[in-house]
């Protein structure tokens, strides 16, 4: 059996992928309180509101169980490597969360668990941070690569930095082609079975199927707009005052529509908006809901976010779904830990038997 401790937990996207692998979860740490309902709710493990700061390796010890394979797993919030953050320039607390992957480290070095993985935006292994990491591990055989999640089954074209460690023996993550999921997923295998919805509708029966309002000016760019294409098609009435700037000619994709037959684009904290990337319904005239970007996400249907009538905030919500590991990685990551535990004990077997 292999335990797990999950570091950044947030709302349970890693966690309930690894142990829908197999892998047991024991504990999740995160710093916001808004994760606790989702994470305990839809997974059996225990949610520690923690900061990872504070947290030592001795506790982290005291958490896992004696005789199992010990598992430290964790995605240090990636603002500073993102593309995103590095346009907006150093922002308010940035210094603490470039920290977070170091604690990570320090953590990992202190606990000295088993095995190690840890899942981030590519960008991070420019950073010194990283090979502060990597020379962390000393004690470990470490694997690292960047993966097209769409590769693996993930209805996104979501680029993502996956790292493993074994102080067992060599690691390595799994092929898109040696996985279970290895068909790419698309946006209508994800949502198409949803109910119908115009822009400011809801779904009676799932909260967090319901959709922005859109100003008139926007439901004309919608209707205008078709799948995979850009405002570039648009009437020049309908182009925005950004647009017509040179800086807007960069982003064709904002206020976009997603294909049908294709993975979406990567799901961010603000895809519930329509004028924030290609997030626009591939048929219907608006954004894609919360429950959409979770599904996008690989999250199950069922997957419970908020209280039964709680109200939807889909600022909180959008954070939360869009920082979240996808569901599917964390399978990934199970089976490519599995794997890798049985080819050493089996290993160990066969050198038995022969002595």
């Amino acid at each position: 059996m292999i335990e797990c401790v999950d570091l950044f937990c947030g709302v349970g996207g890693l966690t309930h992928g690894l142990a829908k692998g197999g892998v047991r979860v024991i504990a999740g740490i995160d710093l916001d309180p808004e994760c606790r309902f989702p994470y305990e709710t839809n997974n059996s493990a225990k949610f520690l509101e923690l900061d990872v700061h504070s947290v030592s390796g001795e506790y982290v010890c005291s958490l896992w169980t004696k005789g199992n394979r010990t598992l430290l797993a964790g995605c240090a919030p990636c603002q500073p490597f993102s593309t995103y953050g590095r346009q907006k320039g150093k922002h308010p607390g940035s210094k603490k969360r470039w920290d977070l992957v170091s604690d990570f480290a320090r953590l990992a070095r202190e606990a000295k668990p088993d095995l190690v993985t840890m899942e981030n935006v590519p960008q991070l292994v420019h950073h010194e941070v990283f090979d502060q990491l990597i020379s962390s591990l000393i004690e470990y055989h470490v694997s690292w690569q960047i993966i097209d999640c769409a590769q693996y089954g993930v209805p996104q074209t979501r680029k993502r930095l996956v790292l493993l460690a074994s102080r067992l023996g060599p690691i390595e993550l799994v092929s898109p082609e040696s996985f279970k999921g290895k068909k790419k997923a698309t946006v209508r295998q994800a949502i198409s079975s949803l109910p119908r919805l115009n822009a400011g509708d809801f779904d009676p029966t799932d909260s967090l199927h319901s959709a922005c309002k859109l100003s008139e000016l926007n439901l004309r760019r919608i209707k205008a707009s078709t799948p995979g294409g850009t405002w570039r098609d648009w009437d020049e009435s309908l182009l925005a005052k950004c647009h017509k700037r040179e800086s807007g000619a960069t982003y064709p994709s904002v206020y976009g529509r997603m294909e049908w037959d294709k993975p979406a684009p990567t799901i961010t904290t603000q895809c519930f908006g329509y004028g924030n990337g290609r997030f626009g319904h591939p048929k219907q005239n608006r954004a894609i809901t919360l429950r959409e970007a979770a599904l996008l996400q690989t999250f199950p249907r069922t997957y419970k976010f908020i209280k039964k009538g709680e109200k939807v905030r889909y600022n909180v919500l959008g954070r939360l779904i869009g920082n979240a590991v996808p569901v599917k990685i964390g399978e990934i990551v199970a089976e490519s830990l599995h794997r890798h535990v049985q080819q050493i004990e089996h290993g160990k077997c066969q050198k038995t038997m022969t002595t």
